[in-house]
C-alpha cells in the first residue's frame, strides 16, 4: 500500500485526485503501477486501477492477470470494477472506502457478485486513514 501512496501524492501533483495503484506478482514484487491521470491525460478512463492493470497486461503480455494482486488507495468504482473482474485478477487490496462511488461493497459489490467469474479475494481498508488523508488534504487545498 505504501507504493500505491506513492502513486498517489505523484498523481496529486498533476492535478489529478490522488489516486495510486500497484500490481504485485505472486512475491509480492511490483509488475506495474498507476495512478489517477484523468486531468493529465483528458481522458476519463484514465484511473489509477485501469493505468496499472493495462501495465500489467504489458507486462504480463496477455489480458490475463491471474496470480496478481492489485493494490488501491480508493476502493474501485464500477468501471474499475468491471476491469478488475474482466483482467481475472486474483486479489484486490483497498485502502479507503468510498461511500460515493465504492464497487467493492460501499454502494455496489462488482468484484464478488458471483455471477461474474472468477470471483477475487478482497482485502479492504489497508492503511485506509493515510488513503483518506491524502484525499481529504488535497480537496481542503482546493477550497
Amino acid at each position: 500500500m505504501r507504493a500505491a501512496l506513492a502513486e498517489a501524492a505523484a498523481a496529486a501533483g498533476t492535478g489529478d485526485v490522488p489516486v495510486g495503484a500497484v500490481v504485485l506478482d505472486a512475491a509480492g514484487a511490483v509488475v506495474a503501477r498507476g495512478r489517477n491521470r484523468r486531468e493529465a491525460d483528458g481522458d476519463p478512463t484514465a484511473h489509477a486501477e485501469i493505468i496499472a492493470i493495462r501495465a500489467a497486461a504489458g507486462a504480463a503480455g496477455g489480458w490475463r492477470l491471474d496470480g496478481l494482486t492489485l493494490v488501491v488507495t480508493l476502493e474501485p468504482c464500477t468501471m474499475c470494477a468491471g476491469a478488475i473482474t474482466a483482467a481475472r485478477l486474483s486479489r484486490l487490496v483497498f485502502g479507503a472506502p468510498d461511500p460515493r462511488a465504492g464497487a467493492v461493497g460501499s454502494l455496489w459489490d462488482v468484484v464478488r457478485d458471483q455471477r461474474l467469474t472468477p470471483v477475487p479475494e478482497v482485502i479492504g481498508g489497508v492503511l485506509a486513514d493515510e488513503c483518506l488523508k491524502i484525499i481529504r488534504t488535497f480537496f481542503q487545498e482546493r477550497r
